[in-house]
């Protein structure tokens, strides 16, 4: 099979210790260019800029005005701790206060740290296009319930870490409880099951993340791009007067 971008992610440690998913002193500047505000931008007579979804040519799934003066494009793995926080903490707010004007987009590209974030992927990634964004932000508020999923039986982890290749995404999803927690939310097992077989999907993922890894520099998670330029920040707290200043007051 020929797979081996997708063997080279599944070939990564089943890490659970994931506070350094965000490398810190990224060498971005943070620098905001600043602008007057802009005004609110009405989405089209019977829609809503909220459910308002689109998949970019980059792999990525955007929310909102696709066409909003400031947009925003996170790099987000879902086996991530501070990703999990930001979707906690900001996710809310960047999406009614924000998307919801029409002048910001938010756009979301699932990005592959360790063994555990491919299996993820490819269930988060199995039904609509327009199911994405809202299933990644469900898998992080459950992320530690994975965690403890996956602690709870050091035997039985060591075993699936040792499955072949093939095998092992299914294998993580079953132990960690992803696939029952997909299953929950509309992605039926049988449905799951064969998203978490195709490696030609999974091949396509490796390979998307190793181009975005190089062109973007992508170090740690999350990582916020902001008009094109790298912020260098990993929180809401820090996001957000960015966006202020990029002119969404």
């Amino acid at each position: 099979m020929k797979f081996a971008r997708a063997l080279l992610l599944a070939a990564l440690p089943l890490t659970l210790g994931l506070a350094a998913c965000d490398k810190k002193g990224d060498a971005a500047t943070g620098e905001v260019s600043s602008s007057e505000p802009i005004a609110k931008i009405s989405a089209p007579a019977g829609k809503n800029w909220t459910e308002t979804f689109a998949v970019t040519p980059e792999g990525g799934y955007l929310l909102g005005n696709p066409n909003a003066p400031i947009k925003l494009i996170e790099f987000g793995a879902l086996s991530c701790s501070h990703c999990a926080a930001f979707s906690k903490e900001g996710f809310p707010k960047l999406r009614d206060d924000y998307v919801a004007s029409g002048r910001v987009s938010y756009e979301l590209r699932l990005f592959l740290l360790n063994a555990l974030d491919m299996p993820a992927a490819l269930l988060a990634t199995c039904g609509s296009p327009e199911a994405v964004i809202p299933l990644s932000e469900q898998f992080w508020e459950f992320q530690p319930t994975m965690f403890a999923n996956l602690q709870k039986d050091d035997a039985a982890f060591q075993q699936v870490s040792n499955l072949p290749v093939d095998k092992r995404f299914a294998g993580i999803a079953q132990l960690g409880g992803m696939s029952e927690f997909f299953a929950s939310r509309g992605i039926a097992a049988a449905q799951g099951a064969s998203c978490l077989a195709d490696t030609a999907k999974a091949t396509k993922l490796a390979t998307t993340n190793e181009q975005w890894s190089k062109e973007f520099d992508i170090t740690g998670t999350p990582t916020f791009f902001l008009n094109g330029s790298k912020t260098g920040v990993a929180t809401w707290a820090e996001l957000e007067p960015m966006l202020q200043k990029a002119g969404a007051r």
